[in-house]
């Protein structure tokens, strides 16, 4: 299996330069904890697309000897995030089942373990346990499939729960999604986010997706300075053993 990391972004709203993949919680860098997990999971190839302080990030991968992970470059990256989906699209699109991720989560093996292990094909993980506001992604479901997904859903449905963010598509979902950045993107999209696609693809979706919970399990998104602190304060602590 094969995991596409986006991690190009400025990460203007948590307020300094360093990438969020660089980030240091207990004394290991997301980065290093993603590997980690990855590992543990046997997921062994690693694709990260990169844009901000990239070269950073190519020099902790080298310092890590991680010389297989692959890296590739989105100099627009002061854009949208869907422009980095795009920048990576032969890597989503090489075959066979693929993890889509978000780059800026502290997390363990036990979240993303549902998601390699999953009988669905499509896949997106699901918490119930999330603050509502405009900030969470959430996801709607109709007869118990993914049908709707966005910071603003359909208001006909209820929100189930927040997106982790992380993804499991299988072939053929990767090259509609790639397809549906490719032309948001030609429409003047360059300055929408990755999720814009992502919500289209899991609203068109034929069959649905499925979904794995992984609520009461740790997990955070890096966005603000007040998740740098309660990523060490509360989800650190709670992380198994050999990941934290």
């Amino acid at each position: 299996m094969r995991a596409v990391i986006l991690a190009a972004g400025v990460g203007r709203r948590l307020g300094h330069d360093k990438p969020k993949i660089l980030l240091r919680f207990g004394g290991r860098t997301l980065l290093e904890r993603h590997l980690a997990i990855f590992g543990a999971l046997g997921v062994r190839d690693v694709v990260i697309g990169i844009g901000h302080e990239a070269i950073a990030i190519e020099r902790a991968l080298e310092a890590l000897g991680q010389t297989d992970v692959s890296t590739i470059y989105n100099p627009d990256y002061e854009q949208g995030s869907i422009l980095t989906l795009w920048c990576v699209r032969e890597a989503l699109t090489a075959g066979g089942p693929v993890l889509l991720m978000d780059g800026d989560v502290l997390y363990d093996r036990r979240v993303l373990a549902p998601l390699v292990e999953t009988r669905h094909a499509d896949c997106l993980l699901v918490d119930r346990a999330y603050e509502p506001g405009d900030e969470p992604v959430k996801v709607g479901l109709v007869d118990g499939a993914p049908a709707d997904f966005g910071k603003t859903i359909d208001p006909a449905l209820e929100p189930y729960g927040e997106s982790v963010g992380f993804f499991r598509l299988s072939d053929g979902t990767a090259k509609a999604l790639i397809e549906t950045a490719g032309r948001m993107i030609e429409e003047g999209g360059s300055e929408r986010p990755m999720e814009d696609a992502v919500a289209a693809v899991i609203r068109a979706a034929d069959p649905p997706f499925g979904f794995e919970d992984v609520t009461g399990l740790p997990w955070i998104e890096i966005d603000f300075p007040e998740d740098v602190d309660r990523a060490g304060t509360e989800i650190l602590p709670k992380l198994v053993d050999n990941d934290s």
